[in-house]
């Protein structure tokens, strides 16, 4: 394709948007019951011009209650955790870097689980959830501002750490917990699923999710100059503890969210930024937007493929660890040289 790489970047992001409202209408179209690109639009323009209805209960009970909720989570989730990793990443400058780098996922994960030990509701499981994924990454913070000589190599650390002890919980509450009841939910919901989501908790989610992605949507051109180093971002006027502290917050909030509804889903925050950059390069004002389409769109088809290729559906962490694991052997084997 002809044109600067800006340009180029352009049509890419143009296409990739067209792709994502391909496979938005057609995972409507998908499923034991199926529903029609013209039917799906019939009835949404019927809700929003307030026309008599002349459809179906049963084509509306699909769409709006289950088809609807969990597309627009695994639309919503998977952009979310591909900004998250794109940030950290730019900001780490380590292409091995994942959204649950300091912490959010494993804290999350012990919040659920502790939750539903306890015998406590769905809502707060999620609150929970969210509440221990951002307390894991703030004691990751705090103890990274001990670190005079590399505060960013030191909240990786100190990250590590946070995840280890976290995960030691986990891995005690499911050893006390009932394995007739407790257990197996325990082990499902850390396997990651947006089947059960509910639109009260995807209402509840979104917030600190969109607020997060505009955040970092807002920044992403100043995530140019931190990409290139410390040192040469402080030359140019950059206030690195500020856009530290910022972007952390900002995937902070938003992997802690995502993990809190959907439980954990690993490697999309690893692998779509790699696929953004092979498409668009390296430019985050491009990059950034160009991981939030792919990664929703990734996260739709693999739903799809999590409730269609078998009778029981299957976690959705589970098929993007078959997508993300190969991938990230491929990233060592090809970069083994520069890792």
């Amino acid at each position: 394709m002809a044109g600067t790489p800006e340009k180029r970047g352009k049509w890419f992001l143009l296409l990739a948007g067209i792709l994502f409202s391909v496979i938005f209408v057609m995972s409507f179209a998908l499923g034991k019951y199926p529903v029609s690109p013209g039917e799906l639009i019939h009835v949404l323009w019927g809700k929003l011009t307030g026309a008599p209805k002349d459809w179906p209960d049963d084509i509306e009970l699909v769409i709006f209650k289950i088809r609807m909720p969990r597309i627009l989570a695994g639309a919503l989730i998977g952009a979310g955790l591909a900004s998250a990793g794109a940030a950290y990443q730019g900001l780490f400058r380590n292409p091995m870097v994942s959204p649950d780098v300091l912490g959010a996922s494993a804290g999350a994960g012990f919040g659920a689980a502790l939750s539903l030990l306890l015998g406590l509701g769905f809502a707060m499981v999620s609150i929970n959830a969210f509440i221990c994924g951002l307390l894991a990454v703030i004691v990751a913070y705090l103890i990274s501002t001990k670190v005079k000589q590399n505060p960013t190599l030191g909240m990786v650390l100190a990250g590590i750490m946070i995840s280890s002890l976290f995960s030691s919980g986990t891995s005690y509450i499911k050893l006390i917990a009932d394995p007739n009841n407790t257990l197996p939910l325990i082990t499902y919901w850390l396997m990651g699923s947006i089947s059960s989501i509910r639109v009260s908790e995807l209402k509840a989610a979104c917030i600190p999710i969109l607020f997060g992605m505009l955040v970092l949507f807002i920044m992403r051109w100043k995530m140019n100059l931190v990409a290139v180093g410390e040192d040469e971002a402080r030359s140019m006027g950059v206030n690195m503890n500020f856009m530290r502290v910022v972007i952390v917050a900002a995937a902070t909030l938003i992997s802690s969210a995502c993990v809190s509804i959907s439980g954990m889903i690993g490697w999309v925050g690893l692998v779509i930024p790699h696929f953004s950059r092979m498409a668009v390069g390296n430019d985050y004002r491009i990059m950034l937007p160009m991981s939030m389409l792919m990664g929703a769109g990734f996260l739709m088809v693999v739903d799809n493929f999590a409730r269609l290729i078998a009778t029981q559906e299957i976690p959705i962490g589970i098929l993007t660890a078959f997508v993300g694991a190969p991938f990230f052997l491929y990233l060592i084997l090809k970069r083994g040289d520069t890792i």
